[in-house]
């Protein structure tokens, strides 16, 4: 679970023409060294852009390193981060109108409410100042387009607002912008208990690690319904306001969610030195979500991707070590239900008593009316998300997000101050999100640590709403001291793929989580880790783009031997197939619709009709299962309906190819489906569609399921919507040999060479150049910009 949020607001800048050259908004090979002034600077900072779009900051202290990023992101993504700091902050409404203030009103409800200063306080001096730099940093570039509104980003000219001023507070402020997964589940399968069918959840989301579910003591499941999310019910941005809603499905999260990484030791690989690779999987079609740099200054030397609008880099390299990640699994949030006063609703059960909500009445600028007001609750556990006092309830939400000390607006500075495996331990407690954090160094070591804060709860697990009144509150949160961890494993390497890596024998008291994803992408990655003696950059980049599915090579061989008329040819074309999900496959096109309607067909055939609108999803392992060992599930002849089913579904998926691909199956390509397209979020309005034409034109390969992750979405598009976005193998020590990609490119700004040059090398696999050394970066200059402070250009 990487966090998405935005941190905004804060410091003072001016501008100062350049002397010489012409201002433009995209890069210009070659272009002279432009000159700007900015506040906030202790010393010249010089940003160096290579031709990959990466801009190498070079500065004379860490502080204004942090700067140059914050000023480097804002110049590349200004509409991106403001954007959403206006809706991480509650200031929709105000530039958009009336219909934007509930929206506003919940992103206030989940800022973090406690003592601002204390949190400030237990932060570092160090780090802070680099944190406060970063936000003067984008403060100057924002102030830089303000006076020379040419340089502002298309987008603000049509929709004729400005750019909003970032604080170092709401760094710590902004917290509730991944809040709401995991509730949801936990209403499902209340739902599901309500109706005797809570066995049916695990047809949808089976437990990792097995765990037999039990309603909660005190909790009558018969009451509980989709109002008891409450706010976080309202969804994303009302945007078809601003323009008419895309009537694409939305994407299946589900089984899109995850990522890979491994580290390999320096006696396994062809180097003789460690090499790290890592591909997050993250959103694909709109904004990118990662953002490279280079920081450099006497005592900072770190590359990689970063967050827009996070200090700091989250996965990449220093000087010393490479750093990767990858979602671990922690439950971080419960849905409690509170028991109302009958005579006063602003009271609720806890304890043996009635306790009083804490209220908050907040001011919500409206454009063009008077402000809304909107009143915030809070109870013992969190934020109240639903208030009904006719059925004397609501809800309160308790996250960790939303503890004292859990923001993580510092963790990536801390991560990147860090100088060895010691001193990264001591920066983990700034990081509070679910994460396999990998490692590996110039001295040759490598390892695995799962960091991250862990709820501990009075009773309960955490799967289901719970009552209250206190039985089940929580108690306090552990630390990445109670997680596992590995250093200089004996195997030779490491790797995580969002499976469950819980070491053999841990304590059930210890689970943090029922949520791991199928361990496809991970037993291949063993496959062919295990079967490498001498691992080289190439053979990590390959498996990157592996594209073998394990879930279809186990349904090639559950194939029936002769089927209909109808599903004959399907068959013949599947069986002597290689199960490999290649772009330009047309057995690969086969196998994907035939997935899809062996899934549907299979749902329908288990859960009863009470049922559908919960379970909505059945997942590969329960379906193989399924068509391997049918059971009483499918009725008194289940072998029997098995067949039936698969028939179907053959005969379906034949049909559905010749539709959508032709009449001639050897022009098939899976790629043809699975198109990768890029638009702008706001592209449904049609200015911003003409300003920001979209990225379109190749095709994927892969699927959930591969090492090379390629999310679909639900419903009829078969349109790439997740995936490795940004990709990067490290040659630890050599470090100009490391490569990248990140999709689509470094800029949002059409006018920049940046915007879609990582585009079709994304594509086709071809990974580009991560330069470190001085050396070589100058080597490949393309633009010099000194950022110099304020009142001191010459």
């Amino acid at each position: 679970m990487l966090s998405r949020r935005s941190f905004l607001l804060g410091s003072a800048a001016t501008l100062a023409l350049p002397t010489t050259g012409c201002r433009q908004a995209g890069h210009t090979a070659l272009s002279p060294t432009l000159q700007v002034s900015a506040a906030g600077l202790s010393a010249p900072v010089e940003i160096v852009d290579d031709p990959y779009g990466v801009p190498h900051i070079r500065a004379a202290s860490i502080p204004d390193a942090f700067f140059g990023q914050g000023y480097v992101v804002a110049r590349d993504r200004l509409f991106q981060i403001d954007f959403s700091y206006r809706r991480e902050m509650g200031r929709m409404a105000e530039a958009f109108g009336a219909d934007f203030a509930s929206h506003d009103a919940r992103a206030r409800l989940l800022h973090f409410r406690g003592d601002l200063d204390a949190e400030l306080a237990v932060v570092p001096e160090n780090i802070l100042a680099c944190a406060r730099a970063y936000v003067a940093g984008i403060n100057a570039r924002i102030d830089e387009v303000l006076a020379e509104p040419a340089l502002l980003p298309l987008e603000y000219g049509i929709l004729r607002v400005a750019p909003l001023r970032w604080d170092l507070r709401d760094l710590v402020r902004s917290r509730g912008s991944v809040i709401g997964g995991t509730v949801e589940d936990e209403v499902r399968r209340a739902q599901l208990a309500a109706i005797g069918l809570l066995e049916l959840d695990q047809v949808m989301a089976p437990l990792r690690p097995a765990w037999t579910m039990r309603v909660p003591e005190g909790l009558d499941p018969k009451s509980v319904s989709e109002a008891d999310l409450g706010v976080l019910a309202l969804g994303g941005m009302p945007l078809e306001l601003l323009a008419p809603r895309d009537p694409v499905a939305r994407m299946n999260a589900r089984a899109n969610a995850g990522s890979n990484a491994w580290t390999i030791a320096p006696n396994r690989t062809a180097t003789g030195r460690p090499i790290l690779a890592n591909d997050p999987h993250l959103g694909i079609g709109g904004f990118g979500p990662r953002h490279v740099a280079h920081l450099s200054a006497p005592g900072l030397d770190v590359i990689g991707g970063g967050a827009p609008g996070l200090p700091g880099i989250m996965q990449g390299h220093t000087d010393r070590f490479a750093f990767g990640r990858t979602n671990f699994h922690i439950d971080q949030e419960d849905l409690f239900i509170l028991e109302l006063h009958p005579e006063d609703p602003e009271r609720y059960r806890h304890a043996g008593g009635w306790r009083r909500f804490e209220k908050i009445d907040v001011s919500i600028p409206v454009k063009g009316k008077a402000p809304t007001i909107a009143t915030l609750r809070y109870a013992v556990q969190g934020p109240v998300i639903s208030h009904d006092p006719a059925k004397r309830r609501a809800t309160a939400l308790a996250a960790v997000e939303l503890q004292p000390g859990a923001s993580g607006a510092f963790a990536m500075i801390a991560i990147n101050l860090a100088r060895d495996w010691a001193s990264l331990r001591d920066a983990f407690r700034f990081h509070p999100s679910p994460t396999n954090f990998h490692y590996a160094d110039v001295e040759g070591n490598h390892g695995w640590q799962v960091i991250g804060f862990i709820p501990v709860r009075r009773r309960g697990e955490g799967l289901l709403p719970v009552p209250g009144d206190g039985r089940y509150d929580w108690t306090g949160m552990r630390d990445f001291r109670a997680l596992p961890s590995e250093y200089n494993p004996a195997k030779g390497w490491f790797a995580s793929a969002n499976q469950n890596n819980l070491p053999a024998g841990w304590p059930r008291e210890r689970i943090p989580a029922f949520s791991f994803r199928e361990p496809y992408r991970y037993n291949r990655i063993v496959d062919v880790l295990s079967a490498q003696r001498k691992h080289s950059l190439a053979d990590s980049v390959a498996l990157q783009h592996d594209t073998l599915s394990t879930p279809a090579r186990q349904l090639i061989a559950l194939l029936p031997m002769r089927g209909s008329q109808g599903a004959q040819p399907a068959i013949a074309m599947l069986r002597g197939w290689d199960a490999r999900i290649e772009a330009g496959s047309a057995p690969a096109a086969l196998f994907e619709l035939l997935w899809r309607e062996l899934g549907d067909r299979m749902l329908a055939a288990i859960v009863p009709e009470r049922a559908r609108p919960l379970v909505t999803d059945i997942a590969p392992s329960v379906l193989l299962e399924l068509l391997a060992r049918p059971d009483r599930r499918l009725g008194a002849d289940p072998a029997r309906t098995r067949d039936a089913i698969f028939d179907a579904a053959l005969v379906a998926a034949w049909n559905g190819a010749r539709e959508r691909l032709g009449p001639e199956p050897a022009a098939w390509r899976w790629g043809t489906l699975h198109q990768v397209r890029i638009a702008h979020p706001l592209s449904r309005i049609p200015a911003i569609a003409a300003a920001f034409p979209a990225i379109e034109g190749e095709g994927s390969g892969g699927d959930a399921y591969t090492v090379m992750a390629r999310g679909l979405r639900e419903g009829a598009s078969w349109q790439t919507t997740s995936g490795a976005s940004y990709l990067q193998v490290i040659d630890v020590g050599a470090w100009d040999n490391s490569l990248m990609l990140n999709l689509p490119g470094q800029s949002n700004d059409p006018r920049s060479p940046h915007y879609r040059d990582h585009y079709r090398p994304w594509a086709r696999g071809e990974m580009q150049p991560l330069l470190f050394s001085r050396r070589a970066v100058d080597a490949a200059v393309i633009r010099r910009t000194t950022l110099r402070p304020a009142r001191s250009l010459s």
